[in-house]
């Protein structure tokens, strides 16, 4: 007789998002987002100060399992991810950016996984599009590299892994290893994948679960060059992994203790 996998049990979700000038697109996206919730879970969302719309149409949606905080001045999008995430009060936390559209069973496709694996981050794939095009993201993730974390990490350095916080979805129990997100930090959800690939608690699953919006407001900086870039990851990477593993280190010993 075949042993039945493990049930890794999840209840309820949230889904943070960080909003600026969203006015575009953010009504597609929460619309896109709702209807996969139910009534137990929550949408929170931290708005950085918009200076748009974007406030007035997430209020014009009248929804209880919306959350909506506002930042009183602009903070940018690494402190407005580590307050919503910081609100957060359920099982599994998804990311979302504003200007997305999620296909239509990504929760599920995700609570699947986390119902037969204890890992902390599970992070998919997705297509890319803008208003002309429409096609699957050319540096996807692949199944087989989920617990090659020494290389996963080597990757994150190279812009060799395609870590995205839009495809994330992890336990609410991360929440102690990655918050609070340093003030250093420039992306949140390569903190994220750093700290799950050190804890060896890191999937990675091949489904497109959401279409990924590309425009002239999240390219990245044109001025910028390859090496400032690999050189700003590095030292970027070299504290996070060190702070990571201390904060992971007095974790263990406080439950070895008990």
């Amino acid at each position: 007789m075949k042993n039945k996998e493990p049930d890794y049990g999840i209840d309820s979700i949230s889904v943070c998002m960080a909003t600026y000038n969203g006015e575009k697109f953010i009504k597609q996206q929460i619309e896109s987002i709702l209807q996969q919730l139910k009534s137990n879970d929550e949408l929170i969302i931290v708005d950085d100060y918009s200076n748009d719309n974007t406030v007035q149409i997430i209020q014009g949606f009248n929804d209880d399992r919306i959350k909506l905080y506002q930042n009183d001045i602009n903070r940018k999008h690494v402190f407005t991810f580590g307050k919503a995430i910081a609100i957060a009060k359920n099982d599994l936390i998804f990311l979302s950016d504003q200007d997305d559209i999620w296909e239509m069973n990504r929760i599920e496709v995700f609570k699947g996984y986390f119902r037969k694996t204890d890992a902390l981050l599970i992070s998919s794939n997705f297509f890319i599009f803008d208003e002309n095009t429409h096609k699957e993201f050319n540096h996807p993730l692949k199944k087989n590299d989920s617990n090659k974390n020494f290389w996963n990490i080597v990757g994150i350095l190279v812009g060799k892994r395609a870590y995205f916080g839009c495809a994330m979805s992890f336990r609410k129990e991360l929440k102690e290893i990655i918050l609070p997100i340093p003030e250093y930090v420039e992306s949140h959800d390569l903190w994220i994948a750093i700290a799950a690939n050190l804890l060896h608690s890191n999937l990675h699953i091949e489904e497109i679960t959401l279409s990924r919006r590309i425009h002239d407001n999240n390219v990245s900086d044109p001025n910028r060059s390859v090496s400032k870039k690999i050189k700003t990851r590095f030292h970027f990477m070299f504290r996070a992994i060190k702070e990571l593993n201390t904060k992971i280190k007095k974790i263990n010993n406080r439950i070895a203790t008990i």
